[in-house]
């Protein structure tokens, strides 16, 4: 029973006083009445507080090193309660019926987990066809916890024709599952036709213009702030000047920051950057409550402390600041008067990770040749464009006075390989091996075939990871990574640990931009301009076709 509260009341769009009744994970009153005495009441009164419905992150991807149950425990203390998690990974690598019984069991802890289920793999993979069939989709939009599709990054596919994947888009729509779009750069011309074709929202705008653009063809327009794209300060900024006044037809979303970039929190971070900017607290703590579960029809569960909703409650001390002083998530205290009190139970990874086969395959000699005529230029973080190959591949070992690495990709089965060179990457990095990658498919960069071919043998031996070796010892970095060869054994706040480390590494190493991890993920990322390497080869985003395909191995 929580007493004398001022709460946000999203029915009147106001500050309201009253008592909140919460019946093990359920709030079943809001008003003046108290219950009679009685010794089974747990008393807390709330004077001098102010409660908000626990923050909402609509648009994670968990996997960047971390799983979800870590990042979800993190974030809970922060007042993160709800998250909305991407499937991709899960439809990867596990077989559908256990990726369902994997979303449920994952759900059991205090957080609410629900997911996004995408339609396309963002890749392009000889096992599409195989993943991506009605059927799977069919269960994936049927399932209790998944309440969005996407993200959508193969809509040019449905511009084009293709009709499967609209009829998809279909299933959604009478699923009344909103569909999320990935629209880097969309005109008012491409905005208006997936409109029509059912996206409901978007995510990628990067200006204050590309905002308004998204609200004008009724979208539900995501502010975002990742460790990519840190753009929140100045769409603020930009929706300010533009006279916006209304803000509830904006979420917020960290989009699957790396670890380190959740050092000072997760909604409530960006709740701080929003309230500094001089918004309305009532309208900001909205955009990570009551929009988002209005938009996604779900509020009758959640975004609001009324009847009937969970009990995710975030208790401030000042309405200025967005770090609860204490958290309670389905009705218990998680953290009370600014200390943990309850234990979070990990997750049981056993059924799911037992039967997945590693690295049963042995480097060979051919894997190491290096002999095409186009390579690969990183010239940002995540940008790849073509090159022509100035340098003698064929030796054992390339020079440090430039920034030109061996690349190769090979199949996480050992069917097949791809080999080439990546200019722009390192310019002292010896060798690197690691399974962080969409298909789980081994990556090996470097300059020396030594170094990677002993990389590599520590990545067979931990089944997957990410594994950097240098005759410098400063300039090693080992990190099993257990989970689908993408996700540590390890709390949130250890992962972070890690990372830093890693990316200490990586720039001793002559790593030019900010974020290696993200580098190396969007290696086969076909979302992205301008050539990717992917399980069919090297290939143009643009033209949408193959430059140099894989070799047989």
């Amino acid at each position: 029973m929580i007493t004398n509260a001022t709460y946000l009341n999203s029915g009147r769009k106001q500050w309201t006083k009253a008592n909140i009744w919460i019946y093990h994970d359920r709030i079943v009153y809001v008003g003046d009445a108290l219950p009679a005495k009685s010794p089974k009441i747990n008393w807390y009164d709330a004077r001098g507080q102010f409660i908000v419905p626990g923050y909402i992150e609509h648009h994670a991807h968990p996997f960047m090193l971390y799983h979800p149950r870590a990042f979800a425990d993190y974030a809970l203390k922060r007042g993160t309660s709800t998250i909305f998690n991407d499937n991709l990974i899960l439809i990867m690598h596990l077989e559908k019926k256990k990726a369902l019984s994997f979303i449920s069991e994952m759900g059991e802890g205090p957080s609410s987990l629900y997911w996004s289920t995408r339609v396309d793999a963002q890749t392009e993979t000889n096992d599409e066809n195989r993943l991506f069939t009605p059927q799977n989709i069919d269960e994936w939009v049927n399932h209790p916890l998944v309440v969005q599709g996407g993200e959508f990054s193969g809509w040019p596919r449905v511009i084009a024709g293709d009709d499967t994947m609209l009829h998809w888009v279909e299933q959604l729509k009478k699923a009344n599952i909103p569909m999320e779009g990935h629209l880097p750069g969309a005109s008012e011309k491409t905005l208006a036709q997936l409109a029509l074709l059912g996206v409901m929202s978007d995510h990628e705008a990067i200006t204050g213009e590309e905002v308004l653009r998204r609200l004008d063809a009724g979208y539900m327009t995501t502010l975002r702030h990742s460790s990519l794209r840190p753009d929140l300060p100045h769409l603020i900024n930009d929706l300010k000047e533009a006279g916006i006044t209304d803000y509830s037809r904006f979420l917020l979303t960290t989009d699957g920051g790396s670890p380190t970039f959740y050092e000072p929190g997760v909604m409530d971070s960006l709740l701080k950057i929003v309230l500094e900017a001089g918004i309305d607290p009532l309208e900001a703590y909205e955009m990570v409550s009551y929009n988002v579960a209005r938009h996604y029809g779900i509020e009758d569960m959640h975004g609001m402390i009324a009847p009937g909703r969970v009990a995710h409650l975030n208790f401030l001390m000042d309405v200025q600041d967005p770090v609860p002083i204490s958290v309670m998530a389905k009705g218990e205290w998680v953290v009370q008067e600014g200390r943990v009190v309850k234990d979070l139970k990990p997750f049981d990874w056993g059924p799911y990770v037992s039967e997945q086969p590693g690295i049963s395959w042995e480097l060979e000699e051919e894997d190491m040749h290096f002999s095409m005529p186009m390579g690969i230029h990183l010239v940002n973080n995540v940008l790849l464009k073509p090159y022509h190959i100035d340098i003698d591949a064929t030796k054992e070992t390339l020079g440090e006075g430039h920034d030109q690495c061996y690349f190769a990709m090979i199949d996480k089965e050992g069917k097949w390989r791809m080999n080439t060179i990546l200019k722009g990457f390192a310019t002292q990095l010896d060798g690197l091996a690691t399974t962080f990658s969409i298909t789980g498919d081994v990556i090996m960069i470097g300059k020396k075939k030594s170094a990677m071919k002993k990389a590599f043998e520590h990545l067979k031996a931990a089944g997957g990871g990410l594994f950097i070796e240098n005759d410098q010892e400063d300039r090693c970095f080992h990190l099993p990574l257990p989970y689908f060869g993408m996700m540590a054994d390890l709390s949130m706040e250890e992962v972070m640990e890690r990372h830093a480390a890693f990316v200490d590494v990586m720039k001793t190493c002559g790593y030019p931009y900010d974020d290696p991890l993200y580098s190396i993920f969007f290696f086969s990322s076909t979302h992205l301009p301008y050539v990717r390497t992917t399980a069919k080869g090297i290939y143009d985003v643009h033209k949408k076709s193959v430059l140099f395909p894989t070799i047989m191995r």
